[in-house]
């Protein structure tokens, strides 16, 4: 049963574990006369439902309708099977005017209503008033409320070594065997290396560098190297971006369960640019092998070469890497598979992408997260850092904001339906604000739309004298005694 990681939203999920299904089709096409074959292969598999976790399966014409509908899209193939979003979606919600003006009369009178409390009210001055009939749902209520920004207010009063025995054991009972893709760029590997010869920084300081590597596996190309002073998550997406830029966007990646590997940022960044990420099990580099071995040319040949520098610095590490993957390791004859990894790479077959622009690139390295608006001030919190959300979104409670932790000069506003970008955050200025300039606030719907005022909402609410007089058509007396607190000469005897 095949597994998948969890997404920031259910229709994110879907689209992850649809891609995951077809994905090895589009990474791997099948022989000519074998696709049929291969999708009932699938439609025999069972999967873990993105919401309730249950095993599942789909049908075949189910699956060959994702097929196909992933395969004619070029750049986004996860994005083409998102589940539709409703075509009246975001739209103002079906109540009557009579209704509309009744609940902002209420909604201006008591603020401090639940929802709930609203509706029920509703519904009571609807058994007096036909006017108001149908009324609406309480579901539907809400979301009229929540879209204008009618939100409860507070009332106002005067006050691991489990793991290694494990893998060891798979190791036991499981044969070990090499493999290949059959494809170019259908499967890459990326991990890290630390370097046997340390670096002298800026600071006077002595560091070991950390050599990040991203290797094809069916050609062995380098498609790109380059050190590092730390294994983070920023550094990964920094190099990852550079290897797409060179060589395209491949169909999967392989890398170990590092934190810097394994970040969010990098998950979900690999799966909006349409790349399944595999990870190796704990404790089982093996399944990484090819990456593996090739650390052996770099410190045999490359920093072998460097031996005899006396102040090696990261830069010059850097620039000798450079020559040696291009002018070396990638256009010599690589013993395992009998040819230069670039010709065998340029002769493929392939099934290589066009990698999208650097902004695209810097965007899909994010995480998704969401954050709750502080209603005084229209701000979010992100890292302790207050951010301003425009006034035209200040009807939204939830904001679902994408960031890299490591970049926060970059927060996008998202759309939470559907992942488009709504707009760029900026830090809050407090100095700028102390100005005491500020922007007319922008209207949550159209200005035809509002009611004209209405009369101040009744003393005693609808539902209170509908209780009422249904106890008085009982005509049973109250249900306590009455007590004077003082008589009428006030000495409370």
């Amino acid at each position: 049963m095949a597994e998948l990681p969890r997404g920031p939203r259910v229709h994110e999920r879907w689209a992850r574990l649809r891609f995951a299904v077809v994905g090895q089709l589009l990474a791997a096409p099948p022989p000519k006369g074998e696709l049929r074959a291969a999708i009932q292969a699938l439609a025999e598999r069972s999967w873990l439902h993105p919401t309730t976790a249950e095993p599942v399966r789909f049908a075949f014409s189910t699956i060959e309708h994702w097929y196909y509908r992933a395969l004619k899209e070029r750049t986004d193939p996860v994005g083409v099977l998102r589940r539709k979003v409703r075509a009246n979606a975001g739209q103002q919600h079906t109540i009557s005017d009579a209704v509309r003006r009744i609940i902002l009369a209420q909604y201006a009178a008591h603020k401090s209503w639940s929802v709930q409390l609203h509706h029920d009210n509703l519904v009571a001055l609807a058994e007096t008033n036909p006017e108001l009939r149908p009324v609406p749902s309480y579901a539907t209520l809400r979301r009229f409320m929540r879209a204008n920004g009618l939100d409860k207010r507070r009332r106002l009063t005067p006050r691991t070594t489990e793991g290694a025995e494990r893998a060891e054991a798979r190791i036991v009972d499981r044969e070990v065997r090499s493999y290949e893709a059959e494809y170019v760029n259908s499967l890459w590997h990326w991990d890290c290396h630390h370097g046997s010869r340390k670096v002298l920084t800026s600071r006077g300081e002595w560091v070991t560098p950390i050599l990040l590597g991203v290797l094809d596996d069916r050609s062995r190309l380098a498609c790109h190297l380059q050190w590092y002073l730390a294994e983070s998550a920023e550094n990964i997406a920094h190099g990852l971006s550079q290897a797409f830029q060179k060589r395209g966007l491949p169909r999967a990646a392989l890398s170990d369960n590092g934190a810097a590997m394994t970040a969010a940022e990098i998950g979900q960044g690999l799966a909006r640019l349409g790349i399944i990420h595999y990870t190796t099990l704990p404790y089982s580099p093996y399944q990484n092998a090819k990456q593996e071995a090739f650390w052996g040319p770099v410190e045999g040949r490359l920093i072998a070469m460097l031996e005899h520098v006396p102040d090696l610095t990261l830069a010059l590490l850097n620039d000798a890497t450079q020559a040696w993957v291009e002018q070396d390791y990638n256009g010599k004859l690589h013993s395992e598979i009998g040819m230069a990894p670039i010709s065998r790479f340029l002769a493929g077959p392939g099934v290589t992408r066009d990698c999208p622009d650097s902004t695209t690139l810097r965007l899909a390295f994010t995480r998704t997260d969401h954050r709750m608006q502080r209603k005084s001030d229209g701000t979010i919190v992100i890292d302790g850092h207050r951010f301003e959300v425009p006034n035209r979104y200040r009807h939204l409670a939830r904001i679902e904001v994408r960031y890299a932790g490591w970049d926060l000069g970059l927060v996008y506003l998202v759309d939470e339906r559907t992942g488009n970008v709504l707009a760029r955050l900026y830090p809050q200025d407090k100095t700028q604000n102390a100005s005491g300039l500020r922007r007319t606030l922008e209207p949550l719907t159209s200005p035809s739309s509002e009611p004209a005022p209405q009369a101040p909402a009744p003393a005693i609410p609808p539902l209170l004298a509908r209780m009422l007089d249904k106890q008085a058509a009982t005509g049973l007396p109250p249900a306590y005694l009455p007590k004077d607190e003082a008589n009428d000469d006030g000495d409370g005897t």
